[in-house]
């Protein structure tokens, strides 16, 4: 079963509720008929404006048959979500004031109200509070737009304070990783992580791994140097995070730092890292930063004729999902998929 059926049969079978927060964008609309008649979710749920989505989806030629509309506007959840919306806002305001410091604009009510009027908080709302499993996004906003409502609304994991992201790569030869699957990060979010930000990166590929691969992960945290085989500041960043990464007692196996050939090919390992946990296993991968992410993972794709699919977001403490703004009608419901798949 190749990757894209694997993840719709795992969010059929979970059964959950999605919030596709730009529900006035076409290519959404029409996603939220297939996502609905292939029963990925148990509701679809489009954000927006009842008037516009129907007339979209008229123009479109879609059907909003068994699809849920929900207008922030006219909803009779606007209190409950302004006053937890207020409420989280205020709390952090607060907290700042603890350490000195200052709040130019403190919220007030009337604004809370206002602002999780717009549609990628009402959706990141409708996740927190449970009034849907996950989120997608990002057909129509900046990923930097998707990025804040989540952090904001839904925040990060238990014992991470950074989102990242993923790729899922399926390369043709199976003996790689886990039966030709690997998972890149962070190849889409931080472009230069710090040490303490690589180990909460590879702490959530870790668990993108099983929630993805349904495998059990061995990851590598990556570098030009393998075990100090070269000294710069850049080495330095990955043998600290490697140390950070140890001082947390992981529930996976995990090496670094590591040249690529060091990290994936048994041999390399056993003359460059003797001993390493993860000889011969590696699927998950720890990129230094984002370029070396962003080219290793299109290099893999172009060159090897592997898939790519992504960049999937993780860290969050319950799934939300960015787009690419040229993305398809196709893409959004797979990313539709993969984000309820990861569900709980």
């Amino acid at each position: 079963m190749d990757f894209v059926q694997k993840m719709k049969g795992k969010a059929i079978k979970l059964s959950k509720k999605l919030v596709l927060a730009e529900g006035h964008e076409p290519r959404t609309i029409a996603a939220a008929r297939k996502i609905a008649d292939e029963k990925i979710a148990s509701e679809v749920i489009l954000v927006g404006a009842k008037a516009e989505i129907e007339g979209v989806a008229k123009k479109e030629g879609v059907q909003l048959g068994g699809i849920t509309i929900v207008d922030p506007a006219t909803s009779d959840k606007l209190p409950k979500y302004a006053k937890a919306y207020y409420d989280m806002l205020h709390e952090k305001e607060e907290a700042k004031k603890a350490k000195g410091q200052a709040v130019d604009k403190p919220i007030t009510e009337d604004k809370a109200k206002k602002d999780i009027q717009n549609f990628l908080r009402w959706g990141a709302m409708m996740v927190n509070l449970g009034d849907a499993d996950g989120m997608v996004a990002g057909a129509l906003s900046a990923t930097a737009d998707v990025l804040r409502a989540g952090l904001q609304i839904i925040g990060t994991e238990k014992g991470s304070k950074t989102a990242s992201s993923c790729f899922v790569m399926q390369v043709q030869d199976e003996k790689w990783g886990a039966g030709g699957g690997l998972i890149f990060s962070d190849c889409a979010v931080l472009p230069d992580p710090t040490a303490d930000q690589m180990a909460d990166i590879a702490a959530s590929a870790a668990k993108s791994c099983r929630d993805l691969l349904d495998a059990e992960p061995y990851v590598a945290l990556m570098s030009f140097s393998t075990k100090g085989s070269a000294a710069h500041e850049h080495v330095t960043k990955v043998q600290e995070a490697a140390k950070i990464l140890a001082g947390r007692n992981p529930d996976f196996k995990f090496d670094g730092e590591l040249q690529a050939d060091a990290a994936l090919v048994a041999s390399v390992t056993k003359q460059k890292a003797p001993g390493s946990p993860i000889e011969g296993k590696v699927n998950t991968l720890i990129f230094p930063n984002l370029s070396a992410g962003n080219i290793g993972y299109k290099l893999v794709q172009r060159l090897g004729n592997a898939s790519a699919f992504g960049p999937i977001l993780q860290g969050f403490a319950k799934p939300i999902s960015d787009l690419s703004r040229g993305c398809s009608v196709d893409d959004i419901v797979v990313t539709s998929a993969v984000t309820l798949a990861r569900c709980k």
